[in-house]
């Protein structure tokens, strides 16, 4: 035993593990809380002057429901054929300088961790949701990003600036698609009836122009976990993906883009968000699958982001198209931090940096960093990074980012098998994930996790794999079990400490599948 953390059936044990395993700094060194303590609770006139004053202008946060620190604000209004975009982002380096306690356990993070009961976050709250946050109705420094659209949704002219700004209000991702949709307002709304749909109507013209390029859009489905006041599970549902989510996307993306020129116009040592194309192996294994579905991919040797944005469009609305975004999302990279520029396949740009939310990820602080120096000195000389210390960055921030990743899916997948563990005897609808020689792992959709139904759990046979290991076939009965198959399953057991779940075939009237899938091209 190296340390007793508390009992197993402890209100948030699973997220106190899932800190300490995965060696999360949590806690925050004396002087760092010294040095916050210190802060004033209001923007001071002093760090005012020098600045472009927004606070006239409507600008608003949009964010989820639940949400605490807002990173950025948008604005937009009509220009001719196009239209002026401002993405207004929260000035942390205003408060976080180098060399300081602060800034190091800020490095240290990397990044915040929103657990489903807590974050530990990457700022002290008094900056991540208060100071830095762009909360309504209080002055607040920002990094701003100014654009000209035009009509096909191509950014034309950009500058970047400090200011001033006042959030003109704090909406939700809920009420602004509420809106969008007609239903009946708030006064709140209707106030911002103007701003909201110019912004509608930029979305539309860079979702046109992403679609030009062949960006890829993996429209996976996301688990939303609900707690009680107690931290128990009472509910996990697939939370929906909101065209006012995409608004805000969009116009992230049209920033990052630009922050990301600005720094390589400037010539200044900076991170770059990269994503390499897929490793050629990878890409074989993908054919393979999608060969079994009747799918084809483009050009396997030459393959481009267009050709992945292609298939996932042709299987969109099918029943396994999730299965098959989570596989080709398999074979590619991880995009990480680094300041060499090599562009980014996903998004098929030439260049992208994270520049819009550096209350919660340490890269976009570095971003800030680079062209607050370009806005002040004009050229990238004597900017406090080389290229040897940003690699290291980079890797650290890559490094924080996978972490964080891991332990969050952890404490979810915890949360979702002791829901789960309530639920034994109850029947589910499934996907056939994939196939091992023991059995099949199957999807529960609403649910996003994975379970096992052995071999045993079939009817009765000796099964074996055929078809490239795509499919499971009965020896005697000659049933086939194959990718993406839907199937009706019963629950039998979960160990919430392995995070294992077994299920079997539910008896049906029709028995199980034997049908051969249709060929489709895509």
């Amino acid at each position: 035993i190296v340390r007793v953390v508390g009992r197993v059936d402890d209100p948030g044990i699973e997220t106190d593990v899932a800190i300490l395993s995965h060696g999360l700094p949590h806690e925050w060194p004396e002087a760092v809380q010294a040095h916050v303590t210190g802060l004033a609770p209001h923007v001071p006139a002093s760090a005012k002057r020098n600045r472009e004053d927004l606070r006239k202008l409507r600008l608003v946060t949009i964010d989820g429901a639940d949400a605490r620190d807002f990173d950025d604000a948008v604005y937009a209004e009509r220009k001719g054929e196009g239209w002026r975009l401002i993405v207004a982002i929260a000035d942390v380096s205003h408060y976080v300088t180098p060399g300081t306690e602060l800034d190091a356990e800020a490095r240290a993070r990397g990044t915040s961790v929103y657990f489903p009961d807590r974050v530990v976050p990457m700022l002290p709250e008094v900056l991540s949701n208060g100071l830095c946050s762009l909360n309504p109705r209080v002055d607040r420094l920002c990094l701003c990003c100014e654009m000209t659209v035009d009509a096909r949704g191509n950014v034309t002219r950009s500058r970047f600036f400090e200011a001033v700004m006042r959030s003109a209000a704090r909406l939700t991702y809920t009420q602004v698609m509420q809106f969008l949709e007609g239903k009946k307002p708030s006064a709140k709304l209707r106030s911002l009836e103007r701003e909201l749909r110019t912004l509608h109507d930029v979305y539309r013209a860079f979702d046109k122009k992403r679609r030009r390029r062949g960006a890829i859009d993996f429209d996976l489905p996301q688990a939303k976990i609900e707690l009680d006041q107690r931290g128990q599970v009472v509910d996990v549902h697939v939370a929906p993906r909101l065209v006012s989510h995409r608004i805000i996307e969009e116009c992230m993306i049209a920033a990052n883009v630009e922050a990301a020129k600005r720094m390589r116009k400037g010539r200044i040592p900076g991170l770059y968000r990269i994503h390499e194309g897929p490793d050629p192996e990878r890409v074989e294994e993908l054919v393979v699958f999608l060969q079994s579905l009747g799918l084809k991919l483009g050009s396997p040797d030459k393959l481009t982001p267009k050709d992945i944005s292609r298939l996932i469009e042709s299987v969109a609305g099918h029943p396994e198209a999730e299965l098959i975004d989570a596989m080709v999302l398999r074979s590619m990279k991880q995009a990480r931090y680094q300041p060499r520029n090599v562009g980014h396949f996903g998004l098929a740009l030439p260049a992208y940096a994270h520049f819009t939310s550096p209350i919660r990820r340490y890269p976009d602080l570095l971003v800030h960093r680079a062209i607050k120096w370009l806005i002040r000195k004009g050229s990238a000389k004597g900017f406090g990074y080389n290229l040897a210390a940003l690699e290291q960055l980079g890797e650290h921030c890559s490094m924080t980012e996978r972490r964080a990743d891991e332990a969050v899916w952890q404490v979810e997948e915890r949360l979702k098998c002791a829901y789960l563990k309530a639920h034994i005897g109850r029947e589910f609808e499934v996907l056939v994930a994939s196939i091992a020689a023991f059995g099949l792992f199957v999807r529960v959709h609403e649910l996003q996790i994975d379970g096992l139904v052995h071999v045993s759990g079939l009817p009765e046979d000796y099964y074996h794999r055929e078809a490239g290991g795509s499919m499971l076939v009965g020896e005697r009965t000659g049933n086939r079990y194959q990718l993406t198959d839907k199937l009706k399953v019963r629950l039998v057991n979960v160990d919430v400490n392995d995070r294992k779940i077994d299920f079997v075939l539910a008896d049906t009237d029709d028995g199980p599948p034997r049908k051969r899938r249709r060929k489709r091209s895509g």
